[in-house]
Order: structure tokens, then sequence, then C-alpha cells
């Protein structure tokens, strides 16, 4: 399916491709495997949380999925396009939150959407951009140059940089990563606000207070495996412990 037809056809099909369909994908580097035969369906409209300790593959994985990576193999789709036919251009339909914010530090705020918005031909520019630091909230900020920003107003400018362009698919690596508890507080927040029913959410986390609170679906992957993969209401905070531990251990066998 072309990446045109998928956007003209969610109002139209009978239904709707899954945000994010992986099959049995691989990723080495260096001979090392990273991922090890994945397969991952994300409906739109779901918020899915990764868990997993470091080294389990999660950056690696979004990574793939924001075609900064190539998979070593297995098939790989975005809403309903194969991201080896496709390649950068789905990028419009993806929006992501790294370890870096992609922002420019001599910019203010609005400069710094200014820019992406023109990038994504972003339609009614100003008022998208009013939209997005409202939402994240930064409006009154806006005219300040991100250097002088805090980690968690960069990291709150960043989420306001991956939604402009309204993406369709929301990618978050460890959105609360070096962040004070008021500082992820605000941002647990500023996500709950932009989910969407048009929109799917991956998300990698450390945190699992952040990623039970945000969850739709639960997933955990260790050594590049998914060990785990069930709707939030059917888990809790003590049970997905004594899994994730279990699992950690093993994989460290």
């Amino acid at each position: 399916m072309a990446i045109g037809q998928v956007a003209r056809g969610d109002a139209e099909a009978a239904v709707r491709p899954p945000a994010i369909e992986v099959r049995g994908l691989r990723k080495e580097i260096g001979g090392r495997p990273i991922l090890r035969g994945l397969d991952l369906l994300v409906q739109m409209g779901e918020t899915v949380v990764i868990f997993g300790p470091n080294g389990a593959g999660k950056t690696t994985l979004l990574r793939i999925l924001a075609t900064l990576a190539r998979p070593s193999g297995g098939l790989v789709r975005v809403a309903g396009a194969n991201l080896a036919e496709v390649g950068p251009a789905i990028r419009r339909w993806i929006g992501i939150l790294a370890h870096q914010t992609y922002l420019y530090d001599d910019l203010t705020a609005e400069e710094n959407l200014r820019f992406y918005g023109r990038m994504f031909d972003v339609p009614d520019l100003d008022s998208r951009i009013e939209t997005v630091l409202e939402q994240v909230g930064l409006r009154d900020r806006r005219h300040d140059r991100v250097r002088i920003f805090s980690r968690g107003m960069q990291q709150r400018l960043a989420l306001a940089r991956a939604i402009l362009h309204r993406p369709r698919l929301l990618l978050l690596d460890e959105p609360e990563s070096g962040l004070d508890p008021a500082a992820a507080a605000g941002l647990r927040s500023t996500l709950a606000a932009v989910e969407q029913p048009d929109r799917a959410v991956l998300l990698t986390s450390h945190s699992l207070d952040l990623g039970l609170e945000l969850a739709t679906r639960v997933v955990l992957l260790v050594a590049g495996q998914i060990v785990l993969d069930t709707p939030r209401e059917a888990i809790d905070r003590a049970t997905l412990e004594r899994i994730y531990a279990g699992a950690v251990a093993g994989g460290r066998r």
C-alpha cells in the first residue's frame, strides 16, 4: 500500500492497517545479535510501553521504526507501508522523541518549531505552533532561546517538535531520562494530553510508574526478545516486577 493511500484511506477503509507491524525483525551490529526475530503489532489508538534493561534492544527497535537504522532481516511496516520500499518518505507519518532533542540551542522555542514545520510543510503553521506550545506548557517561553532551558523544558519542546506535523506514530525513547521528579511529573501530564485515538504511541521506559500510568499495553524486551506482551489491565506492578526480575536474571545466564 502506498503512503498516500494510507493517509487517504483511514476514513474509507473497512480495515485500518496497523500502526506498526513487525515480523521476524532481526538486527546485528558487528556480528552481535541485538534483536532476535521480534514480532510486534501495534494498532492505532494504542499506547504500547516497552520495558527492559539496558542493552535489551529498545532504542535499536525505535531507530529502525523511525528509519534511522536498517534491520538485518524481517518485515517492518508502518501504517501499512513497507519500510524497505518507502524508506525515509514515511518520516512524515512519524514523530520521534529520542535521547537527543534535535533542537537548535541558539534558536528560540518558536524558531525551532518553525524550522521543523517548514521542513514538513505543516499547514496553518502559526496556529499549529501555538497549539503545541500550549500543549507542552511553553507558550510563555516561546521567544526564549533553547540554550537557557532546563532539561525538562527541552524535553517538552522536543515533544512539541515531535507532534508538530501531526504524526500517526509517535516514538518516545525513555522520555523521562535525566529528569528530576517534578519535571518527570510534568512530562507525564504532557504525554497524557497528546494521546489521540488516531495516533499510536510506542514508548520505552525504565520507569514502571510512568509506563504503567500511560500504557494500554505492556511489553517486556530482554536480550533482543519479547518475553511479555499483555494488556495493561491484565497486569499489576508487583507481577510486572516479578516477571521483569526473572526474565532479566534468565537473560544473564
